[in-house]
C-alpha cells in the first residue's frame, strides 16, 4: 500500500515536474524569442544616422539628405521635415530605395530623402521613425541663395585669415633669397597655402607634369570672378568691398612675383622651419627637395597669373600697383611664356594643363585689350582642348592615352572654355567650344551613374598600372610617388563647371538655369562637402555641427573659420583609390583628410558663386 502510494506520488510528481518544465521551457522560449526580436530591432536600429547638408539648402534648388543604416530599411518609409523651433511637421515624403556602394563597404546602406518639393524659408531638421524610435538630423537653414549668403562671407574671411602677413613673414619675404643664390627679391604678401603649411605656391607638383594644381593665381582669379558675377549678393551680405580688397591684395602679390626677365617665381618655401630666414624661392620636388627650377610655365601658375592680372586690370582700381601696371605685366608675361613655357615645363612640352591655363591667359588678355594676337592664341588653345576629348568623353592629358584626372582642377577645362565663349562671337569657333563643353558634361554625368552611387559622388577615369580604370577617388599610386588627399577642390570645380557650362549647352527654366540632372549633380557635390557624406562631416570649418580638429601652424596661422578641408579619400593602402576613408588622426598623416587648402576654398567659392548667379 505504501509502495503503491509512493509510486502514485512519484507519478504525480513526475507529471507536475513535467508540466512545470514545459511551462518553464515555454517561458524561456518566449523570452528567447523576445530577445531575438529585441536584438533584431537593435541591429536594425543600430547606427542609423541622418546625413544632411549641415549648413544650408537653397530655397529653389535640389534638396536631399541620406539615411545611413546597417540593414536595408523597408521601402516607402516616411520621413518628415520638422520646424526646428516649433518641432511641428511641415513636410513629409517617402524615402528612396536603399542601396549599398560596394566599392566602399558592405556594412552600410543608404536611403535618399528627397525634399526638393519643399519651398519654405526657415530652420529645419529631418526626422525618421523606425520601429517606434525617432532619429533626427542636425538643424539646417533653407533660404533663397542661402549657401551663397552664408558661404561667400565665410570664405572671404578665411582668405583674409590666410594672408602671409605676420611680422616674421613680412620681414623675411621682403628680401627672400633665390635658391642657390645670394640674390634676394621682395615677395611680401600672398596667402599661406594650407592650415598646416605657410609656404606660398603658384603651383606645386610640377615634376609630375599632369597633377599640378593652380594655387595663388587661381584663388585671385576666383575672387575677381565672384565680384563680377554676383555683385548684388555681395552687397546684400556686406562683403563686396572686402572681397575686392582681397583680390587686389592677391594681384599685388602676383605683380611682385613677376621677375625682371618676364617669368613668375613659383614657390616661397618655408621648409617647415621655424626660422623665417630659412625661406627660399624654389622649385619643389618630392619629399621637400628643392631646386632652382622656380620659373613658372603656363601650367605651373603662369597662365592663371596672367589671367588674374588681365582681368582685374579692367576694374580700373589700384592696389599697391595700378590697373595699367597689372595689364602691362600680364602682356609682358604672356609674351615671355609664348617663347619659354615649354622650356620651363619639366618634360619640355605642353599638355592639357598648359592648354587650359594658356586659354585662360589669352582669353582674359583678349577681353582686356581686344588684340587679335590674343584672340588667335585663345582659339588655338580652345581647339587643342576639343582635340583632347576621347571617344568616351573624357579629356586626354598627354599625347597618347592618359585620361585627364585632377584632384583639384577637374572642372577647369570647361570653366576655361566657358570664359572663352564670353568673348568669342564667330559661329564655327563657338560651335566647336560648345560641343567640347557638352561632351565633357555628358561624360561627367555618365561616369558618375555607371555604378550604384546614392550620393552622386563625381567619379572619373584614370590610368592605373597601364590600364584605364574608373573610380570614385583619385589613385594613390600616381606620378607624384606620394601625394594624394581629399578632393573637395575637385568637387567644387566640377560643380561650378556643371552649372556655368550647363547654362550654355543645357539651359533650362529650373532654379540653376540648367537641366535637372545637372542641377542635382552639382548640388550633390556641394552638399557632400557641407556634411551629406558617409562620415557626417562638414568640411566648411566653423560651420555645421561636425568639423575636423583644429590644426595649428607657425606665426599664428592654422585652421581658419570658413576654410574647406581636404575631405574624403579612397581607402588608405589601396593604390587604385578604391574603398573609402576619412581619418582625423593618423600619426601625422591626418593632413590628407583634415588640412585646409586654399584650392578647396577657391573652388568651393566658384561653385557657390555659380549657384548664386542665376
Amino acid at each position: 500500500m505504501l509502495k503503491r502510494f509512493s509510486t502514485k506520488l512519484n507519478l504525480q510528481k513526475l507529471v507536475l515536474l513535467t508540466l512545470f518544465g514545459l511551462l518553464i521551457s515555454s517561458a524561456y522560449s518566449s523570452a528567447a524569442t523576445l530577445t531575438i526580436v529585441s536584438k533584431a530591432n537593435d541591429t536594425a536600429n543600430r547606427g542609423i544616422t541622418i546625413l544632411s547638408n549641415q549648413v544650408a539648402y537653397n530655397l529653389n534648388g535640389p534638396k536631399s539628405a541620406m539615411i545611413k543604416h546597417h540593414q536595408a530599411l523597408p521601402g516607402g518609409l516616411k520621413f518628415e521635415i520638422l520646424d526646428a523651433v516649433t518641432m511641428k511637421t511641415v513636410f513629409s515624403a517617402k524615402l528612396g530605395k536603399a542601396a549599398q556602394v560596394t566599392d566602399w563597404d558592405l556594412e552600410n546602406w543608404y536611403s535618399p530623402a528627397d525634399f526638393t518639393a519643399f519651398h519654405q524659408p526657415g530652420v529645419y531638421k529631418i526626422q525618421l521613425t523606425v520601429r517606434g524610435k525617432k532619429y533626427q538630423s542636425y538643424d539646417f537653414n533653407i533660404e533663397d541663395r542661402a549657401i551663397g549668403k552664408i558661404g561667400i562671407p565665410a570664405m572671404v574671411n578665411f582668405f583674409n585669415h590666410q594672408r602671409a602677413n605676420s611680422k616674421e613673414e613680412l620681414a623675411a619675404d621682403k628680401q627672400v633669397r633665390l635658391f642657390g643664390s645670394d640674390q634676394t627679391v621682395d615677395l611680401q604678401g600672398g596667402w599661406c597655402d594650407a592650415s598646416g603649411d605657410i609656404s606660398k605656391y603658384f603651383s606645386h607638383l610640377a615634376y609630375t607634369n599632369y597633377m599640378l594644381p593652380q594655387q595663388i593665381p587661381m584663388v585671385d582669379w576666383s575672387m575677381i570672378n565672384t565680384v563680377e558675377q554676383v555683385p548684388a549678393l555681395l552687397e546684400e551680405v556686406n562683403i563686396k568691398d572686402k572681397l575686392q580688397e582681397e583680390a587686389l591684395y592677391g594681384a599685388d602679390y602676383i605683380m611682385r612675383s613677376l621677375s625682371p626677365e618676364g617669368y613668375f617665381y613659383m614657390t616661397v618655401f618655408s621648409y617647415f622651419d621655424k626660422d623665417p630666414n630659412a625661406r627660399r624661392v624654389v622649385g619643389l620636388l618630392a619629399d621637400s627637395k628643392t631646386t632652382s627650377d622656380y620659373q613658372c610655365a603656363y601650367r605651373e601658375g603662369g597662365g592663371m597669373a596672367i589671367a588674374a592680372l588681365a582681368r582685374i586690370s579692367k576694374w580700373n582700381r589700384n592696389g599697391t600697383f595700378s590697373s595699367a601696371q597689372y595689364l602691362a605685366a600680364a602682356e609682358r608675361a604672356f609674351s615671355h611664356l609664348q617663347k619659354f613655357s615649354t622650356k620651363y615645363a619639366d618634360d619640355g612640352k605642353d599638355n592639357i594643363i598648359d592648354d587650359y591655363c594658356a586659354l585662360m591667359a589669352a582669353t582674359e588678355l583678349w577681353i582686356a585689350t581686344g588684340k587679335p594676337e590674343y584672340r588667335d592664341q585663345a582659339r588655338q588653345r580652345a581647339l587643342n582642348l576639343k582635340n583632347r576629348l576621347s571617344p568616351e568623353g573624357y579629356f586626354i592629358a598627354n599625347d597618347t592615352n592618359r585620361p585627364f584626372w585632377h584632384a583639384a582642377d577637374a572642372g577647369l577645362p570647361v570653366i576655361a572654355l566657358v570664359r572663352y565663349l564670353d568673348i568669342e562671337k564667330e559661329e564655327p569657333q563657338r560651335k566647336m567650344a560648345l560641343q567640347a563643353i557638352k561632351t565633357s558634361l555628358d561624360y561627367n554625368l555618365k561616369v558618375t551613374k555607371q555604378v550604384t552611387n546614392p550620393f552622386g559622388y563625381a567619379r572619373q577615369h584614370f590610368l592605373y598600372r597601364g590600364k584605364v580604370k574608373g573610380g570614385f577617388f583619385i589613385p594613390h599610386e600616381n606620378e607624384s610617388g606620394w601625394w594624394w588627399q581629399g578632393e573637395d577642390a575637385r568637387l567644387g570645380s566640377l560643380a561650378a563647371a556643371a552649372i556655368v557650362g550647363g547654362r550654355l549647352v543645357y539651359p533650362d527654366k529650373g532654379p540653376l538655369g540648367i537641366k535637372q540632372e545637372l542641377a542635382v549633380y552639382a548640388t550633390d557635390l556641394v552638399s557632400w562637402i557641407l556634411g551629406n557624406n558617409p562620415y557626417n562631416m562638414c568640411m566648411l570649418y566653423g560651420y555645421g555641427k561636425n568639423n575636423v580638429p583644429y590644426m595649428s601652424s607657425m606665426y599664428g596661422h592654422g585652421s581658419g573659420k570658413g576654410g574647406i578641408s581636404n575631405g574624403i579619400t579612397g581607402k588608405d593602402g589601396n593604390g587604385d583609390g578604391s574603398g573609402i576613408d576619412f581619418k582625423v588622426e593618423d600619426h601625422g598623416n591626418e593632413w590628407r583628410w583634415s588640412e585646409q587648402w586654399i584650392p578647396h576654398t577657391s573652388w568651393f567659392l566658384q561653385a557657390v558663386t555659380a549657384m548664386s548667379a542665376n
